[in-house]
């Protein structure tokens, strides 16, 4: 059976490049691994024979680059599987964002610059004498790295994490410059949404903190709903983690008061799933909610030990007693290098 345009759009883009020149695409080998990673998570491998019995888990591999499967034909699998489970297409979608997703961080890792001392050398008159210059400019470098890194997995993970919840509901995010939600304070300014289903506009967060925002940003958070409302919308409060302190608390009030829906901890999950069907629950589960809820349920009460030691081509971290490795490719560094955001980040997910 032949895909459909809109199938079709999602293969391409998928193994299409992403934005930015650190982007990554999936070849043949890459995508086979994804369909027959879909075959056995919704069991219809009998329906498949040429699928492995056993496969890589999609979160246990060290390395990325062994997720792969030759000797298929993925288009074919594809075809076949939406077949079968015509919501297959979207997990497909979703999954190789994700995959896409992390295989990009780890080109960041292998690439990203390690600071200069124009960056970083004025910090040091706030610790200046605690150590030797020397010393002192090595805290520097790694503190200003690791600075760099986090900020970069803040952005990869904002082009990736609502996006993917969005589609996975059968939503779609908009950003501010095609956003139907405009600012009630200047109609001409729309407002970026995670995700619009039908009359519903939703504000997709992991969790809220009782840590005090700016109070222009907070304001902003509290504008939301009412702009919703004035522009013919549902407002949504979604907080994955439900744990209750008084900003959320407030927060969740500014949405009640626009005749809005909030849906806290459970009853946020509860919610994704009744929205997203048996096949994209499914993917939420696997995906999203099951990394997050392990990583919250392990997290230490106090911080582990923690030491990072670099050569000329590797940089080791150690957490506790795990310690992972990092090639990094000299060659590929460039000091310069700015990686941008996407124009529109509905189009980090295929389809």
């Amino acid at each position: 059976m032949a895909l459909t345009k809109s199938q079709q759009t999602i293969w391409e883009k998928a193994r299409a490049y992403g934005s930015g020149d650190q982007a990554v695409c999936l070849n043949d080998e890459m995508c086979a691994y994804l369909v027959a990673r879909i075959v056995h998570d919704l069991g219809l491998r009998n329906n498949f024979p040429e699928v492995p019995e056993i496969i890589p888990s999609f979160f246990e591999a060290e390395d990325l680059d062994s997720l792969v499967i030759e000797g298929l034909d993925p288009k074919n699998m594809f075809e076949r599987l939406i077949v079968l489970d015509p919501d297959s297409d979207m997990y497909f979608a979703c999954l190789a964002t994700l995959h896409k997703a992390r295989l990009k961080y780890e080109t960041i890792l292998e690439t990203q610059p390690i600071p200069t001392l124009e960056q970083v050398g004025p910090r040091g008159l706030l610790q200046f004498g605690k150590l030797s210059p020397s010393a002192l400019a090595g805290l520097l470098f790694w503190r200003k790295w690791f600075f760099d890194i986090d900020n970069r997995a803040g952005q990869e993970t904002g082009y990736l994490f609502e996006p993917v919840i969005a589609y996975a509901v059968g939503g779609t995010p908009v950003p501010s410059r095609k956003s139907p939600i405009k600012r009630h304070k200047d109609k001409n300014k729309g407002r970026q949404v995670d995700c619009i289903l039908g009359k519903k506009a939703y504000e997709i967060k992991i969790r809220v903190t009782i840590a005090a925002s700016g109070q222009g940003r907070w304001r902003e958070e509290l504008d939301f709903p009412i702009d919703c409302k004035e522009s013919g919308f549902i407002p949504v409060l979604l907080v994955l983690d439900g744990t209750t302190n008084p900003k959320l608390t407030e927060l969740g009030n500014s949405f009640l008061a626009q005749h809005g829906e909030v849906y806290l901890g459970a009853n946020a999950w509860e919610h994704l799933d009744n929205l997203a069907g048996p096949t994209m629950s499914l993917f939420l589960d696997n995906y999203v909610r099951g990394p997050i809820d392990m990583i919250i349920s392990n997290a230490p009460e106090k911080l582990p030990r923690f030491t990072a030691t670099m050569t000329d081509d590797t940089m080791s971290i150690s957490i506790g007693n795990e310690t992972f490795h990092i090639s990094r490719k000299d060659a590929l560094i460039d000091d310069n290098h700015h990686d941008e955001s996407p124009d529109d980040i509905g189009d980090n997910i295929p389809g």
